[in-house]
This record gives structure tokens, C-alpha cells and sequence, in this order.
């Protein structure tokens, strides 16, 4: 299995060129990835996601180098915490509590990336369950899980994984991508009837190389 393809920080251009590259080139490669600069339902562009955003993205500094120090600062400032937040839970308290889940984390940064002129979309998909020899296992694995992709012009979407620090390569398994959650929800519909629901969901992925050939499959 190859692996994916990581750029160099110092090929990218400065985060203001690319800013200001979006705002002005009508080409198509560009006039699309402007869709994802305004906010949406689940990620608004307030005052405070610019004030955090700010420290990592001084004056001439390379798109990925930026974007990468965002990532480390929200890995590091943020609690993984299952229990703190829901679907419905405001960005802004996200934001004010520093607890949340990979859905969270990937709306603020990109809410982060949106406030200062930076196209930013959401990802959805899978981890690989396993973890690399002497590696710890990444969080999100089990489960659906979120990331962020930005746009560098030459270079094109490169994704990002502020839950586990990283630029995600062959371990992360993309379903879709939108503008936030809501673009690609993998359970939307309506309950109809009386008490309390709760869903509960486990996943593993694995290579197919691994899937034990020997093993029949069930006949249905």
C-alpha cells in the first residue's frame, strides 16, 4: 500500500495570497473551492473563531505551515470528552468549554479557516481500526469520524485531522465531504412514536488483505 501524497509547508504559498486568490480568480478549480469561504448552518464565522485562529496565521506565513500549527494548538487546547457536546451543541461552546468530539474539532477549525478568507470543507468517513506497529491507536477508530480539507491552489485539497494531530494518509477512509455535518449526516430521518431512542455504533475497518481468506461466508 502506497502512501499518500503530504507536500512540503514551504511549497505552499502564503495564507494571504491564497485569501486574496479567492477573491478575485474566476477560474473553475478556484471558483469552486470559494463556495467553501462563507459560513453554514453548523459553522458560523464569528469574531472569536478570527481571535483564535490569529496566533497561528502571522503575516507571510506558508498556507500549510498555518494551518498545521492551528491544527496542533486545537489538539492540544481541546479536550476529547464524548460526553460534552451533541449534534445540536453550539460552535461558540465548543469553543468556550475546549471539550468536544472529532465533529467539534473539525468544525472549528473550519470555522478558524472560513473567518480569515480560506476555503475549508468538511470530511466525513473512516479510520483504520488497527494502529501502526508501536503506535498508539487514533481517536475516532470504531466510529465515523470528521476531518478538515483546505484548498492550496497548484496543489489542490489537502486534508488535515485536528482530533489526532496528523495529515491523514492511508488510514483515513473518506465518505464525503460538505459544507459541515449536515452536508453529510449518514443518518437523517424522522422518529415516529412514543419513549426514548438511543443509537449505538461500532465499526472496524481493515485492509482487505487481512480478512481471513480461510473463514466460509455465511450463507444467508
Amino acid at each position: 500500500m502506497g502512501a499518500a501524497f503530504i507536500p512540503d509547508p514551504g511549497e505552499t504559498p502564503a495564507w494571504e495570497s491564497v485569501r486574496n486568490l479567492c477573491r478575485t480568480d474566476l477560474s473553475p478549480p478556484v471558483l469552486e473551492a470559494g463556495e467553501f469561504t462563507f459560513g453554514s448552518p453548523l459553522v458560523p464565522l464569528d469574531a472569536p473563531f478570527i481571535d483564535y485562529a490569529r496566533e497561528s496565521f502571522p503575516a507571510g506565513r506558508s498556507l500549510l505551515d498555518a494551518v498545521l500549527d492551528l491544527t496542533a494548538r486545537i489538539h492540544r487546547d481541546f479536550q476529547f470528552d464524548p460526553t460534552a457536546t451533541t449534534v445540536a451543541t453550539p460552535l461558540a461552546r465548543v469553543l468556550e468549554q475546549r471539550r468536544g468530539v472529532c465533529q467539534d474539532f473539525a468544525h472549528l477549525q473550519i470555522a478558524c479557516l472560513r473567518a480569515l478568507g480560506l476555503p475549508a470543507r468538511y470530511v466525513s468517513g473512516y479510520l483504520e481500526t488497527a494502529p501502526l506497529p508501536g503506535q498508539p491507536k487514533l481517536v475516532g477508530a470504531d466510529a465515523s469520524h470528521a476531518w478538515v480539507s483546505f484548498f492550496c491552489p497548484g496543489l489542490g485539497w489537502i486534508d488535515v485531522d485536528p482530533t489526532n494531530n496528523l495529515l491523514p494518509s492511508m488510514q483515513h477512509i473518506t465518505l464525503g465531504w460538505g459544507r459541515d455535518y449536515g452536508d453529510v449526516s449518514p443518518i437523517r430521518g424522522v422518529l415516529v412514536g412514543g419513549g426514548d431512542h438511543a443509537l449505538s455504533v461500532a465499526v472496524d475497518v481493515v485492509a482487505l488483505g487481512e480478512v481471513d481468506e480461510a473463514e466460509p461466508p455465511e450463507q444467508g
